[in-house]
């Protein structure tokens, strides 16, 4: 993906939620543009959030920081309350008339990521989506060579996700729950979903098997999958995914079979080009980046979150192309979507 262009003006953004992913938020905003105003449904952690945060303003309610200074307090509303709220929260924001930039999952069902679009539609504003990962090197590498053809027709594809996530990443939260999580594959694999639309295709056909292996008890959503899926364009592939890797994680990883090459993007956040093969060479010099951004004991995926507000603000500049849109975010949820349908017609999995 070609990075974005420099905007010509700091946007203002307001956060909407002030959990742990806000915080990240709220770090790539001072760098980008201005953050005014964050709230939270507890108005003591959007009051903690502020301290230290110069002329960021506390709310205690969506409702109440979108009608303030005359509905102007911001450009830019960040969505990053739990995945249940997102669809709500982004179509509130539209309808004042706020642009919207929505954290993953879009949303946990297809109907709302609908209603999303339509919102931003006949509010005549942008909705972004935040797919950071389609900004890491060697996802971008990997990209530009698809689109160029040097791969050839992908046959097949192959996506491990294989990560620790214990009682105590569960505990006392939303995670975990089936009403506002929606499940793993929204709150913690939905940007591989990503992947595999943008770099191999939409999907047509799913075989899925899940279950709740190891966190009986803990959480409602299941904590393994396995999946086979077939793309429209005849391509062939599997995920594999679990949050029971002992002791930590172990490997994120994308792996595509081409006509006249093979390459794997792996680690554990999808930041190492580890395998390439292609006709006519290696395709040059291999692209790493190893940082992850830190969750307390875990690590998550790789922070790129700084180049999704230099696209919002190259966008709304006039000079951008929207680098992940509503369509692309429904797209996820439509897939994810199915995998689960497919998991409850499928043999009894342990509960």
């Amino acid at each position: 993906m070609t990075p974005p262009p420099v905007s010509n003006s700091r946007k203002r953004f307001a956060i909407a939620g002030c959990g742990r992913i806000a915080q990240r938020h709220a770090e790539h905003i001072q760098n980008t543009g201005i953050l005014t105003a964050v709230c939270d449904i507890s108005l003591p952690a959007a009051e903690s959030f502020c301290a230290g945060r110069e002329g960021v303003r506390p709310f205690g309610s969506l409702e109440e920081m979108l009608a303030a200074d005359g509905g102007n307090i911001a450009d830019v509303i960040s969505i990053c309350s739990p995945n249940k709220f997102h669809s709500e929260h982004s179509i509130a924001a539209l309808k004042a008339g706020y642009h919207v930039l929505c954290e993953k999952p879009m949303a946990i069902n297809v109907h709302d990521c609908g209603e999303m679009i339509k919102a931003a539609e006949r509010a005549n504003r942008r909705l972004f989506i935040v797919k950071q990962n389609r900004f890491n090197p060697p996802v971008c590498r990997v990209k530009d060579m698809i689109d160029s053809g040097r791969f050839g027709r992908i046959l097949s594809f192959q996506i491990s996700c294989f990560w620790n996530r214990n009682e105590q990443y569960y505990a006392g939260t939303w995670r975990g729950t089936r009403e506002v999580d929606g499940g793993s594959l929204y709150t913690l694999f939905s940007h591989f979903i990503d992947l595999l639309y943008w770099m191999v295709g939409d999907v047509s056909d799913v075989l899925a098997v899940t279950g709740n292996l190891a966190h009986a008890g803990i959480i409602e959503i299941e904590d393994t999958g396995a999946v086979i899926l077939r793309c429209y364009n005849g391509a062939i592939g599997t995920l594999n995914y679990t949050v029971n890797s002992f002791g930590g994680n172990m490997e994120g990883s994308v792996t595509l079979f081409g006509e006249k090459g093979t390459v794997k993007i792996g680690g554990q956040y999808l930041n190492e080009l580890e395998y390439l093969k292609i006709e006519g060479g290696d395709g040059g010099e291999e692209v790493t980046n190893a940082s992850a951004v830190g969750y307390t004991k875990y690590e998550g995926s790789q922070s790129r979150i700084d180049k999704v507000y230099e696209n919002v603000a190259a966008v709304l500049d006039g000079h951008g192309i929207i680098a992940a849109n509503g369509f692309e975010g429904l797209k996820t949820v439509e897939i994810i979507d199915r995998i689960y349908r497919s998991a409850a017609s499928s043999i009894p999995t342990h509960a």
